[in-house]
């Protein structure tokens, strides 16, 4: 295994433009959600075999806060569900706050499902006091802990905690996180009604992502993880293990 100032961090994405946004130099990329969990699971078991100094979790989110609109940048301070917390790595997090221009340091949710309306937005970001949720974070935590390797998440809101996400935009990603289009056409087509609001989420989504583009290139090779010191990060890994 190469010395571990050389070895990468691993990008976990739910979308295959996630992806090409967050490869680069120190970094390899993971992509699959949603359905897709235990596939994109076994890719990051694999990933972090293979050898790896950090995982980071990049991408866009659904909004759960009022004041949050599409392109808000969020650096986790940590990933939550009702009962459970997973902490990011904190010099790494405050690491990338301080090279994103605007970006907001809190928490994130982890899902399994996607959270589609305005009502189940609410409930979560009151049952979590999370601003932001998304579903590949939890698992990054999660296995970030169990490995003692250092954990940050980089999400940028699509969609706003007012905004319900159509049938079209619900339907499940194909392996590698592409959307299957004629799935969505299929729903399109037998509920037309939905079309203006698939517009309002492309056009959100177009805005998520040319801030993840900005976002990402704020950050460098490896995510900055490289500008983290090796006692802080090793420090931290201790921490982790011994919870």
């Amino acid at each position: 295994m190469p010395p571990y100032s050389q070895l990468p961090v691993v990008a976990v994405t739910g979308l295959t433009f996630e992806a090409r946004i967050a490869a680069g130099p120190g970094v390899v990329t993971v992509c699959g959600g949603g359905h897709l969990a235990r596939r994109l699971e076994a890719d990051l078991i694999a990933a972090i075999a293979r050898g790896c100094r950090g995982i980071v979790s990049f991408g866009i989110a659904g909004g759960l806060a009022e004041h949050l609109e599409p392109g808000a940048c969020i650096v986790a301070r940590s990933i939550v569900t009702p009962t459970e917390r997973h902490e990011s790595h904190l010099e790494w997090a405050s690491h990338l706050l301080q090279n994103i221009p605007g970006s907001v340091h809190a928490d994130i949710a982890g899902v399994s499902a996607p959270v589609c309306t305005p009502a189940d937005k609410l409930a979560l970001g009151r049952a979590t006091n999370s601003v932001a949720v998304d579903m590949e974070s939890l698992l990054c935590a999660t296995m970030a802990k169990v490995h003692g390797l250092p954990f940050a998440a980089v999400r940028v809101v699509a969609d706003p905690s007012h905004r319900a996400l159509p049938p079209a935009a619900q339907i499940n990603l194909l392996p590698g996180g592409k959307p299957d289009m004629p799935a969505v056409m299929r729903s399109v087509m037998g509920r037309p009604h939905q079309i203006r609001a698939l517009v309002r989420v492309g056009l959100d989504t177009r805005t998520a992502r040319a801030a993840l583009v900005r976002a990402r290139r704020m950050l460098g090779p490896g995510f900055g993880l490289g500008e983290v010191s090796e006692p802080a990060i090793a420090a931290q890994a201790v921490v982790a293990r011994a919870d």
